[in-house]
């Protein structure tokens, strides 16, 4: 649903970005994680993010195909 944020709880420091958009959904698999993070088509707080190893601890937010998901949780 557009103009809504999930929360997606994780129970680590932090998770790999196209870990979780496949954890929250978003994506199918990975592969298909991949190439969305590739295409440019992921934001990570507001900036266009095409690492797909990068750590996404809580607060962050990620944007993907007009979803928008905020981290909560992690340790340390």
């Amino acid at each position: 649903m557009a103009g809504t944020t999930e929360i997606i709880e994780i129970t680590t420091e932090f998770i790999r970005l196209d870990a979780l958009l496949k954890f929250a959904a978003a994506v199918e698999s990975g592969g298909e994680a991949k190439l969305l993070i590739q295409d440019a088509q992921v934001k990570v707080n507001g900036e266009i993010c095409t690492q797909r190893g990068r750590k996404i601890r809580e607060g962050d937010k990620v944007e993907v195909n007009g979803e928008s998901y905020t981290v909560r949780g992690g340790a340390g």
